[in-house]
């Protein structure tokens, strides 16, 4: 069964989960899974020279579990207990993937039907950030010291990539825009 899979990548905060459930409410048949599930345990973090927890990098995430995971919704996507006319007035099975660090994994590279990268400038990342409860809390110069400094080193690596990948900056009002899009191709 055909299958689209929409990557939802970019900065932290930036809107990449609430973007993601809103494409859910508005597409039928619709799953998401989030790279954030996919944290190893804090004991397996590696510590930097300034004592900074490395959660912004690719070691600190169970990626070959977060593969499993996408893996198997492909190959159950098309399978439904439902009656066949129930099926086809479902549509295409949707999965969106959402997660700072999709595009710098290149096992994903082959799987995207579209791929979004989302910015917002400095001043409100930091603004948003500091807004969040993190477990471990994030220690003071945090931000400033590791996780805008990761944030820009892999938005660096994505210039090697091949594929398209749209990018977008501001309010999430844009998100009907995508749903659009989506429904567009889709449909």
């Amino acid at each position: 069964m055909k299958t689209f899979v929409v990557g939802i990548s970019g900065v932290t905060n930036g809107g990449k989960t609430t973007l993601a459930k809103n494409l859910q409410k508005h597409l039928p048949n619709c799953s998401i899974i989030s790279q954030d599930d996919f944290f190893k345990p804090e004991s397996e973090i590696d510590i930097d020279e300034n004592g900074f927890l490395q959660y912004d990098v690719l070691e600190a995430l169970n990626m070959e579990k977060m593969m499993s995971a996408v893996s198997c919704w492909m190959e159950n996507a098309g399978h439904s207990a439902g009656p066949p006319a129930l099926e086809s007035a479902r549509g295409v099975p949707i999965l969106i993937i959402e997660g700072f660090l999709l595009f710098n994994y290149k096992p994903l590279d082959t799987i995207w039907s579209r791929s979004y990268f989302l910015t917002i400038p400095y001043e409100e990342c930091k603004r948003r950030r500091s807004t969040r409860v993190y477990e471990p809390p994030d220690p003071p110069g945090y931000f400033d010291g590791h996780v805008w400094p990761m944030y820009l080193k892999h938005r660096q690596e994505m210039n090697a990539i091949t594929w398209e990948i749209s990018h977008s900056s501001g309010p999430l009002v844009k998100a009907i825009g995508v749903v659009k899009k989506c429904q567009s191709i889709l449909y």
